[in-house]
Order: structure tokens, then C-alpha cells, then sequence
């Protein structure tokens, strides 16, 4: 079927409107190769231009609904919500031209081999624009495809190369499902034959075990103390909530280590030396470790940091190295910083934490830590292996309320469970707080918006994965090798055109 221009257009954005029901909390990853197939099959119909109009759609499409819930957040930090819903929409159609590029770049090659189209050149484009968005500006990780696949055969992926293997299957799978549906006779069956032998084998994939547990299980208990955020920092509720997490923690001193979530002490550090001093007593008295989030400032610099501590023992810092752009800094400060004091938008101020820190120790065991935001970086997180025998991450979703934005950030951080081969703790103030295992599987959780403290035991691993020995590189570097080489078949065919 031939697609004129106005179908072609309607046909984008409704594909990009389901997208996000491939991640959760739908999960419905059969969607994902679905959504980019009927993308992808627009784009072999149109020329450049439309191609970038119809990838610009599918992205406000999906982006518009899947990341909408960015907006709740700035009801905390008190903008009207007309500001609210501006930032938010221009945040979308930013994030809209991803795809756009990608459509306009593999039509403005040129290719005609509509098999290296849809098996090579427009997957490659597309991971390497989902790496792109994984580091401009400091990044934005949310609905890469691979993490659609949490949960299906395609997560087997994640320990041999990250999340952009997983993406990369993802659009495969897409333009092996077009080519099913284009070839006739015994060529379709072929094509999806090919497509069912993937998604078998990485089924068959997920049965290896590339780490192991090492020593003895340990006891885990992470508070969530359920702090509304609009109250979080009224003065009044300064003492209530310390009160809330030293209750809490005090009914579970047979755990080996007490994870409580970002920003759990509401204030300065240095505002409460004497309650650390008494909670750290206490937690070697009873041959445990509590570790918490809290800012911290340098008094001599005035550098703020999100932290996290961890005492019982020694007592280590962690200071969190991956900002949130506009939320923890301002990028391209001098440009930007002139318009929100003009339109009075707050902007935080924390500083970077060192490139280089010393991993967090407890219960005899290195922690791979990370604070919220972070989590989202595959790369990132996978630096403290393989000595970190465990992943602890703290975070303070409150900001997203009842969204889909804590399911999605879960569902992140699961991927960094399968990715790394490890255990993974996430301590959150409001929800999602649940215990993963290697498999990617939340073997526990708590409700979201209560009180709670989740118990578990774990065991640390070790070993190193393909991915943590590797990171990105490899699936990057065949992407760009693909490109180069339909760059070179473009050539070819424009020297051929022009001798005839």
C-alpha cells in the first residue's frame, strides 16, 4: 500500500502515541517493534523532508504523553502551571527531534536496498540517536526502547550490551515484522522465522548466569518514610520526620544495612551532627549500617552537593555526580540563567561530585550507590564494577505524584540490575521502594504513599558481566560502522547515477 503524505503523517503519531505502552506501568512490550515497524514504514515512502515532519510527529506523539508527567513536578517548586505546562511542552518538542533527524538522515542517504534499510541503516540510526540523547545536555534516558523490554526475551540483551543492544533488537524486530509482512511466498515465512529465531534465542540467552553470589546472604531493610513533598521542608516538620525514620530504623536493627531515600534528613548536613552521632552509636551497638541522603555544603566553597552517608562503621560519603539539568543546575548558566530570573523560575544550584570517589562500604561489602537521576546511565553505573558486590540507589519521586514517571524510573533501574548482574536496593521517600534481583525480577516491593519498611535479604555477587567489561562501545561503535558504510553504498549509487 502506497501512503500519501496526510496518512503517512496520521499513521506517525498515532504509532508514537502507544509507544509508551510498552514501558511501564503497562508493560506491554510487544508494542514497542509494533510502534517503530508502522514508523518505519513511513519513512520508506516519504521523501527527506516528510520523513523529518513524520519523525517529528511520532515524538511529540510519544514524548508528549510518555514524559508528560515532568510537569507535576514544578507545582513544588511553585510556577503557575501555565509555565508548567510551557517548559513541559518545549521540553517535548526538543526531545521530538530525535526521531526527526533519524528520518530525515536515512532518507537523505539515499539507500535503495529497502533490506539494508530496514535490518541495518534505520536501527543503527536510531540507537545512535537514543546515545546521542543519552549524554546531550547531560542526558535523557527515558523511553529508550530497550526498556521497553524489561520483563520480555529481549532483556537477555542488557548483560551483553546495555540497553542499546536491547534498543537495537527492538527495531530489528521492526523491520524484520515489515519485511514479513512486504515479501511474498517463502520469503515471508523466512523473515519471520528470522524474527522468531531472535526472540527465541534471547529466551534461550537469559538462561546463562554471568555472576554469582559471593559469602553470606544479607539481611536489607529500606525505609520509606513517606514525606508529602509540598511539607518535606516546612521547619515544623523538621522533627516529626527524623523522629518517623529513627522509629522506623530502631525496629529493624537485626538488619545488616538500613537504606533510607534521598534526601531523607531535611536539611543541611551539618545541621544534625548530633543525630547522626546518636544514630551511628547505635547502629555499631547493634552490628548494623544505616546509610541516608542528605544535602551537603562546603563551608569554605559554598558547593552544594546531594549526598548520601553511610555509618556503623567508618562513616563515607557519596556525592552525586550526575546532575538533573534545570531541576540540580543550569546548563549554558550565563545564556539561560537571565530568563528564569526574569520569569522568576527557581532554580537549584548543586555542585558536580568528583569524577573519582571511594565506593561506600557495609557489611563487609563495596556498594555500586547512585542518587536518583543517576540511575539512568547504564555507563555510569556499571564504573563501580566489578568490585561493588551490590547496587543501593536512593531516590525522592514524590516530585512525579501519582504519574506514570515512578513506574518508568523503576522500571530504569531494573534494567541496571540485569545490565550489571547484581542485587539492587532502591530507597525511595514516597515509592517505588523495592528489592531486584540479577534477573531484573522486583522480588519485593512497598505500596506507594505509605509508610513502610521493606525487608529482604540479598547476597552479594561477583563476577562481571559482558556489559560491564565492555560498556557502550561496541554496539556504538557497529552502529557508526553501518552508517559509514551506507554513506559509502549512497556514493556508489550517486557515481553510478551520474555515469548513466
Amino acid at each position: 500500500m502506497r501512503l500519501n503524505s496526510r496518512l503517512g503523517m496520521v499513521l506517525s503519531g498515532l504509532a508514537g502515541l502507544v509507544l509508551p505502552l510498552s514501558f511501564s506501568p503497562f508493560n506491554l512490550f510487544p508494542v514497542a517493534p509494533l510502534s517503530v515497524a508502522i514508523l518505519f514504514a513511513v519513512w520508506t515512502q516519504v521523501p527527506a523532508r516528510r520523513a523529518f515532519l513524520c519523525g517529528w510527529l511520532y515524538g511529540l506523539a510519544c514524548f508528549g504523553f510518555g514524559v508528560f508527567w515532568i510537569h507535576e513536578s514544578f507545582q513544588f517548586n511553585r510556577i503557575a502551571i501555565g509555565w508548567a505546562l510551557l517548559l513541559t511542552g518545549l521540553l517535548v518538542m526538543f526531545l521530538a527531534l530525535y526521531p526527526a533527524i533519524v528520518g530525515y538522515a536515512v532518507r537523505r542517504l539515499g539507500v535503495e536496498n529497502r533490506r539494508y534499510q530496514l535490518l541495518l541503516l534505520m536501527p543503527a540510526a536510531w540507537v545512535l540517536a537514543e546515545w546521542v540523547r543519552g549524554w546531550f545536555f547531560t542526558g535523557f534516558t527515558w523511553l529508550q526502547l530497550g526498556y521497553s523490554q524489561v520483563g520480555s526475551p529481549l532483556q537477555s540483551l542488557l548483560p551483553v550490551g546495555g540497553i542499546y543492544a536491547a534498543s537495537w533488537a527492538v527495531a530489528v524486530s521492526a523491520g524484520l515484522i515489515l519485511l514479513g509482512l512486504r515479501e511474498p511466498g517463502r520469503k515471508r515465512w523466512l523473515w519471520l522465522a528470522a524474527l522468531a529465531s531472535m526472540w527465541i534465542g534471547g529466551w534461550l540467552l537469559g538462561t546463562v548466569k554471568w555472576t554469582e553470589p559471593e559469602g553470606d546472604a544479607l539481611e536489607v531493610a529500606l525505609v520509606q518514610g513517606n514525606v508529602p513533598q509540598d511539607r518535606k521542608w516546612m521547619r515544623e516538620m523538621r522533627r516529626p520526620t527524623l523522629e518517623r525514620y529513627l522509629t522506623l530504623t530502631r525496629q529493624h536493627w537485626d538488619a545488616d544495612l538500613i537504606v533510607w531515600p534521598e534526601s531523607a534528613l531535611p536539611g543541611l548536613r551539618d545541621n544534625f551532627d548530633a543525630y547522626v552521632e546518636r544514630l551511628a552509636t547505635e547502629a555499631r551497638e547493634n552490628n548494623s549500617y544505616v546509610m541516608f541522603g542528605v544535602p551537603v555544603v562546603n563551608r569554605d566553597t559554598l558547593e552544594f552537593y546531594n549526598s548520601v552517608f553511610v555509618v556503623g562503621g567508618r562513616e563515607m560519603v557519596y556525592h552525586k555526580r550526575h546532575l538533573v539539568p534545570f531541576g540540580e543546575y543550569l546548563p549554558l548558566d550565563a545564556l539561560i540563567r537571565p530568563v528564569t530570573e526574569f520569569l522568576g523560575l527557581p532554580v537549584a544550584d548543586f555542585s558536580l561530585g568528583p569524577d573519582t570517589q571511594p565506593l561506600l562500604e557495609a557489611a563487609g561489602h563495596r556498594l555500586g550507590v547512585s542518587v536518583c537521576y543517576e540511575i539512568a546511565f547504564g555507563n555510569e553505573i556499571a564504573k563501580a564494577l566489578p568490585e561493588a558486590a551490590l547496587l543501593v540507589t536512593v531516590s525522592n519521586d514524590a516530585w512525579f505524584g501519582t504519574s506514570i514517571g515512578p513506574h518508568q524510573h523503576m522500571q530504569i533501574a531494573r534494567a541496571r540490575a540485569l545490565e550489571t548482574g547484581r542485587y539492587l536496593l532502591r530507597a525511595t521517600n514516597t515509592g517505588i521502594t523495592a528489592i531486584v534481583d540479577p534477573d531484573g525480577v522486583i522480588v519485593a516491593h512497598a505500596p506507594q504513599f505509605e509508610v513502610q519498611v521493606l525487608e529482604g535479604e540479598v547476597s552479594a555477587m561477583g563476577g562481571a558481566t559482558p556489559y560491564v567489561r565492555s560498556g557502550d562501545v561496541p554496539v556504538i561503535a557497529l552502529a557508526l560502522l553501518v552508517l559509514m558504510g551506507a554513506a559509502a553504498m549512497a556514493r556508489r549509487q550517486s557515481v553510478h547515477d551520474d555515469g548513466d
